[in-house]
């Protein structure tokens, strides 16, 4: 029996990991089904991220350029970055926006949560919003290379329209940000 009273909810039977990486774990599980049979059920553990929606003092966003690896191109995205382990979220994204675009800033707020992969992966994204920005030195990490630029809501919103800007935890941060967005440019 269930140890839930969701009727969709699927048992762990077995759980194995098989793979270890640097950033991503696998798992291959056995499940039982709400009607009793079994099935594999392979997945992606990760530490979980944070997405920033940091506006300037002239409404802009601040953004960034940077190739990604699995699909061999550079994207416009919000600043981001994994959770350490142990780290709190909110410093996390205040840790992301320092380093990879040297913005600090005063005020902060925890705007939501997205899960993007939810058919694959267990990632979550912690979605804040921070304005009052500071600009500070850059602290990028080995390896990381980016551009920051900045974008206002209009060529935002112009850009996820015309196929531009296609990031998941982006979109969704900035839609779940707009009412502060628009507060803070008096719209």
């Amino acid at each position: 029996m269930s140890s839930t009273s969701d009727p969709l909810h699927e048992e762990r039977v077995h759980s194995q990991q098989v793979f270890d990486g640097v950033l991503l774990k696998v798992w291959r599980d056995l499940a039982r089904l709400p009607d009793g049979k079994r099935s594999v059920r392979e997945y992606v553990r990760h530490p979980g991220a944070v997405v920033v929606v940091a506006i300037d003092g002239n409404g802009a966003l601040v953004f960034e350029r940077q190739f990604r690896y699995p699909l061999q191109r550079a994207f416009l995205e919000l600043p981001a970055g994994k959770i350490d382990p142990g780290e709190d979220i909110l410093a996390c994204a205040q840790r992301e926006l320092r380093e990879e675009t040297g913005h600090v800033a005063a005020v902060w707020r925890h705007v939501g949560v997205m899960h993007p992969c939810i058919g694959y992966s267990d990632e979550r994204i912690e979605v804040f919003f921070a304005r009052e920005l500071t600009r500070v030195e850059r602290a990028l990490d080995d390896g990381e290379f980016l551009e920051v630029l900045t974008l206002t809501p209009a060529e935002v919103e112009r850009d996820i329209r015309a196929g531009v800007i296609t990031d998941a935890k982006t979109i969704t941060a900035y839609y779940l940000s707009l009412p502060f967005i628009n507060s803070s440019i008096g719209r």
